[in-house]
């Protein structure tokens, strides 16, 4: 796996669009949080367009995103915005200069297809909030993410409402938001999931959506692949009028139970006013025991 090297004072990250649009005005906030780590700030040159949702066309998005894969003055990239679009330009991406000269791909919930993408190419990368969205967040999740970037992430600890028998497992840290991992099954972005530690979290989605996708994960063999599961955020789930009769966290026990892997719940990841950022491709050990959960980097 290659890990980009960690930023320093001076250096250059690039803020652009690969799904919906953003105004310049709604990245004021994270420009001076950047400046204020002694970041140099280049806005790409989809930020401010706009074709419908998008931050310009699909060309619009993959010329400007490669352009900052290309140029070797900019370290980081960090997606301004989720929602939808990804997918739909990583087949224009030509991926050599970032293998030749890694550096920091980050953002979080659709920018999943192009984690797992670089996960299949080696190229760890970091699962944190997007520019628009962190003003609203906790201050622990900016300093997640500067921790990410500038020196070693942060392990991480919590107390858990679910009480667990004690296990502990290694491997790579994989995933993102379930939605995206479910689309883009089957395509040729796809990483291996063998004896890695998969995370998942997702937002605004029906119960019965929830089920199908975690039968796909099982059908598909990936959930008695891997070495053990995260679930962060399952944030804002829908139900129908007749009621599925599950929650998110029990559909996924219900996928889970027969495997021999630790399953932990309510990781402070996702669609969360606490989203604090994991580093994809580092190698971690989860471990659970009685209400504790832990997350550790080495």
């Amino acid at each position: 796996m290659l890990i980009p090297k960690h930023i320093r004072k001076e250096d250059k990250i690039a803020i652009v669009c690969t799904a919906r649009f953003v105004e310049e005005h709604q990245l004021e906030y994270s420009i001076k949080l950047l400046k204020s780590w002694g970041l140099q700030v280049v806005l790409g040159s989809t930020i401010g367009k706009q074709n419908h949702q998008f931050g310009g066309t699909d060309q619009d998005r993959a010329e400007d995103l490669q352009r900052q894969l290309d140029d070797l003055d900019i370290k980081a990239i960090w997606m301004a915005k989720g929602g939808y679009g990804t997918a739909r330009i990583l087949d224009s991406i030509n991926f050599e200069s970032l293998l030749r000269n890694p550096k920091w791909i980050i953002g979080y919930s659709d920018v999943t297809a192009l984690h797992l993408k670089l996960q299949q190419l080696g190229i760890a990368s970091i699962h944190a909030d997007m520019p628009v969205d962190l003003p609203n967040k906790s201050k622990q999740t900016q300093t997640s993410l500067k921790q990410c970037i500038f020196q070693e992430p942060l392990n991480i600890c919590y107390s858990s409402t679910k009480k667990y028998v004690k296990r502990s497992v290694k491997g790579q840290l994989i995933g993102g938001n379930l939605s995206v991992i479910y689309s883009v099954l089957g395509t040729n972005g796809l990483p291996s999931f063998k004896n890695k530690i998969l995370f998942i979290e997702d937002l605004d989605e029906y119960l019965y959506h929830i089920d199908r996708m975690m039968l796909n994960l099982y059908r598909n063999g990936i959930l008695s692949e891997i070495n053990g599961l995260i679930v962060g955020g399952m944030s804002r789930m829908n139900d129908n009028a007749i009621r599925f009769g599950k929650s998110a966290n029990e559909i996924i026990e219900f996928y889970t139970k027969a495997l021999n892997i630790p399953v932990a719940y309510g990781f402070p990841a996702g669609h969360l006013q606490e989203n604090l950022a994991l580093v994809f491709g580092r190698k971690v050990k989860l471990e659970v025991e009685d209400h504790k959960v832990s997350l550790e980097y080495f």
